[in-house]
């Protein structure tokens, strides 16, 4: 694919992806609340106070560092940040909103002036640049006091909360935002219940009970959003959000096939299935069988499901997963946040993320063969470690290589035939990892003057990608 020129769509949506949480800072400013990501502090531990039990929710400043506090401080250099990304050439930029800006506690009748006018001066400045907010609804950063007093998405009442926090954002931008999505890697819930389902599970036994009545209520909640958008802002496009990794079998063994297949559907597609298809799959019922789940549905909520799908399937895509039944610890790919096994035909990262570009071509045709509406590559990027020269410059030529290749899939699966709305480079500015916190895993095409230690400047800077993504901008896709 590397001398192969690419015909991508008129009008496609290049851009970059963000995260409230992981940019803005400013987390006691604007009479914000607090929310999940405040109290995840940093450090590769994070990555197992997500996957295991008992997180209490807590900030304990004597015993760790909570780099989301600043973050690099967005919420104060939004226009200069803007500008740099106006200055890419961005068609779109996909950002979320904080929940607990808008409702400090979640629970609220009225939502907080301050965040609302927040976000109304970054959609202003947007637009000045010609640049469309691609507007994520709950991307991570659930009300602190949702999970505390009601347990997170496992609680029926956190419907009603979510539903008066999506009609004022609506209400509020509906002249300013025309893309939306509801909530971000939604299926991420089934490894890491936490950052997409608010509560931490406290014991085995409850695990898949409480896991799945909390889905029923986003879902719930997800199609009152498109119910709304589709109601207040009719030439709006609103869609769902998945974290979509391919699982390979290890080998030819029926056997490993099969269990291959099964994990796939569960994570890949039972959640895409209720937003896209709007109904529980048929697979389900035999996992929910044979692990004692009974959702409680309240009347009414299949319907509501059924009638209100979303428009389209945003989705990130970082790896591919590789599994089989009997794995050791060594065939383990340590580093890979999905589990599975390494991959002998695969290279990784400085983070152990297998890097699999063919694997993005085949993640499209799966998901378009399957549902059939069209898609967008909301994340895709490398989490690496950047050296800043004697000069300032960043010679990320590592990640240009691996942003041409993922992108030279995109342009097989089109001519594969499949629908592409658009792609959003994850963290075109470097920010705070969701999965570790840190700022030493830079994705950026700018770079940011911090560590993770929480010491430096906040500087911006060009990378060497800066200006590469520059022209694949430019020129639609044609000079990779």
């Amino acid at each position: 694919m590397a001398n192969k020129t690419y015909q991508f769509p008129e009008g496609f949506l290049w851009g970059g992806a963000t995260a409230a949480n992981q940019i803005e800072g400013g987390f006691h400013e604007g009479n914000k609340g607090m929310n999940i990501a405040d109290v995840l502090p940093g450090g590769k531990g994070r990555l197992n106070i997500l996957q295991e039990p008992g997180f209490q929710f807590e900030i304990d400043t004597d015993k760790y560092t909570y780099p989301n506090h600043e973050a690099i401080d967005f919420y104060h250099r939004y226009k200069e940040d803007i500008a740099l990304f106006a200055e890419m050439g961005f068609k779109v930029f996909r950002m979320s909103i904080a929940w607990t800006r808008i409702f400090p506690n979640g629970d609220e009748t009225e939502p907080n002036e301050e965040g609302l006018a927040f976000y109304d001066r970054v959609f202003d400045e947007l637009r000045k640049h010609e640049i469309e907010p691609v507007v994520t609804i709950s991307h991570y950063e659930m009300p602190v006091n949702l999970v505390k007093n009601y347990g997170g998405w496992s609680s029926r009442e956190v419907v009603t909360f979510f539903e008066r926090y999506v009609h004022a954002i609506l209400n509020r931008y509906k002249d300013k935002v025309k893309y939306w999505m509801t909530f971000n890697e939604i299926n991420s819930g089934l490894i890491m219940p936490i950052m997409g389902l608010g509560f931490s599970i406290q014991q085995e036994k409850d695990k898949y009970q409480k896991t799945f009545q909390a889905y029923h209520h986003q879902f719930v909640a997800s199609s009152l959003a498109v119910k709304a958008c589709h109601e207040l802002i009719p030439e709006a496009q609103i869609g769902c959000m998945i974290l979509y990794a391919p699982v390979y079998a290890y080998d030819a063994n029926p056997n490993n096939v099969m269990h291959a297949l099964s994990e796939e559907r569960l994570f890949n597609y039972f959640c895409a299935d209720v937003q896209v298809r709007g109904e529980y799959p048929a697979f389900i019922n035999r996992y929910f069988k044979e692990n004692n789940i009974e959702l409680k549905i309240e009347e009414g909520d299949l319907e509501l499901i059924k009638e209100h799908t979303v428009d389209y399937i945003g989705f990130s895509y970082y790896m591919s997963r590789t599994e089989k039944i009997t794995k050791t610890e060594d065939d383990k790919a340590q580093g890979n946040i999905l589990q599975g096994v390494k991959n002998p035909f695969l290279k990784a990262s400085d983070w152990g993320w297998e890097i699999d570009p063919e694997g993005l071509r085949i993640a499209l045709n799966q998901l378009y063969d399957r549902y059939r509406v069209p898609l967008f590559v909301v994340e895709n990027g490398l989490g690496a470690v950047d050296k800043v020269e004697a000069d300032g410059s960043v010679n990320d030529d590592y990640r240009i290589e691996y942003l041409h290749d993922h992108i030279a899939a995109m342009g097989e699966a089109i001519e594969d035939g499949v629908d592409l709305m658009g792609y959003t480079a994850w963290g075109c500015i470097d920010l705070v990892s969701a999965s570790t916190g840190e700022m030493s895993k830079r994705y950026g095409f700018i770079y940011v003057d911090k560590d993770d230690e929480g010491n430096g400047t906040l500087a911006r800077s060009r990378k060497k990608s800066f200006y590469w993504y520059q022209k694949v901008i430019d020129t639609n896709g044609k000079e990779l």
